[in-house]
């Protein structure tokens, strides 16, 4: 075991090496070519967009690589700008870009509860790691929110974690689920600070539905729970095209392979999605589509899957398999940029950065979901 993981980190920290004087190098990339000056992450495909989802991300990542400065601004950029000014009383609208008159703000005040779960987990680290009450009390002030927002009941059953506060709950007879939306540790870390909050029921029954929700064993990328019928795979809102596992779906493979093995939880959704593990070792790539029968609705992903797969392969003790993706995964970083693909494509270079980050050991997450840093030890 320890000799092809020490393989993994050799090939890793070749690409990295040289790219950068700091400590993340891909990181540092990242920022360069994806954050603006005031804290600002952005989408060049989506007309520079920004996400709660991608602030989110970048803070965690800014965490990691121990770089307090880009925190800060990525907090305060997102809390004045998506929160009305203050993330303690206020979930941040998930979508803030150009509007059509040409002004530049909020351009869907809707809340995104995976970007709220994973900002408010980055604070609450963040106090822990840094030692800052204020981001403490932040986040845990986030988690009462979401608590209260953006959960509800399902009949006969328990709490589940939906996407965003409004337009996923029908009459208490339907509810729409993203399973990509709640990440094992970020539950943990939530149940360990706030023990009366419904962390620790929608982690119990999130290996249950998403083993109703996965008919062939594949995670999908939208769920429908239907009062008398039970759980289905649909189509994402707006999206005319059927029901499929793909660019939601891949983080569940990611969020999997990252979530410590001691928990219960994490043995079962690594059951669940056995045949993602026996299709890459047949295939030797990822689909970028599947459809709910377990059919491939298409053949070739980006890289950014290939490199979601390589925690979820190395937690599933697959040497060869994971070997492999991280492979072709290093072979396609840009000289120039220090980024994956040319162009680099934002997705890519999120689910890169939590699968290599990972992989070569900048951080951990502990049974209770705490974060383990590099930088910490």
């Amino acid at each position: 075991m320890k000799r092809w993981l020490v393989l993994l980190a050799v090939l890793a920290g070749c690409q990295m090496s040289g790219a950068a004087s700091s400590s993340w190098p891909f990181w540092n990339h990242y920022v360069a070519y994806f954050v603006k000056p005031e804290g600002r992450v952005i989408d060049p495909d989506r007309n520079s967009m920004t996400t709660s989802e991608g602030q989110s991300y970048a803070m965690f990542f800014a965490l990691v690589a121990n770089d307090r400065a880009m925190f800060e601004r990525l907090r305060s950029w997102t809390e004045g700008n998506l929160a009305k000014g203050d993330l303690s009383k206020n979930l941040p609208a998930w979508s803030w870009g150009a509007k059509p008159d040409g002004s530049w703000g909020v351009l869907d005040p809707n809340s995104a509860s995976d970007a709220d779960l994973w900002t408010a987990y980055d604070l609450i680290e963040a106090g822990d790691l840094w030692a800052v009450q204020q981001y403490s009390n932040a986040g845990a002030a986030m988690l009462a929110l979401i608590a209260e927002d953006e959960t509800a009941t399902l009949p006969n059953l328990t709490k589940v974690l939906l996407p965003g506060n409004v337009g996923f709950h029908w009459f208490n007879t339907r509810w729409l689920l993203n399973p990509s939306y709640t990440p094992v540790p970020l539950l943990l870390a939530a149940n360990r600070v706030d023990k009366r909050g419904p962390w620790k029921q929608i982690l119990d029954a999130f290996p249950i539905w998403m083993g109703k929700a996965s008919p062939s064993g594949f995670a999908m990328d939208w769920v429908e729970y239907t009062l008398g019928t039970g759980f289905a795979p649909v189509s994402a809102p707006g999206d005319t095209r059927t029901a499929r596992g793909s660019y939601d779906a891949i983080r569940v493979y990611l969020w999997a392979g990252m979530s410590p093995g001691e928990v219960e939880e994490s043995t079962q959704l690594l059951q669940i999605l056995k045949p993602m593990q026996r299709y890459v070792e047949a295939h030797m790539s990822p689909p970028e589509s599947v459809n709910p029968d377990g059919s491939i609705a298409s053949e070739k992903a980006p890289p950014g899957f290939a490199a979601a797969m390589v925690p979820f392969l190395v937690t599933e003790g697959d040497a060869d398999a994971a070997t492999f993706q991280l492979r072709n995964v290093l072979a396609q970083f840009d000289s120039v940029t220090g980024l994956l693909a040319h162009p680099p494509r934002y997705y890519d270079q999120n689910l890169a950065l939590f699968a290599l980050g990972w992989q070569d050991g900048r951080f951990r997450f502990a049974p209770d979901g705490k974060l383990r840093v590099q930088w910490k030890n």
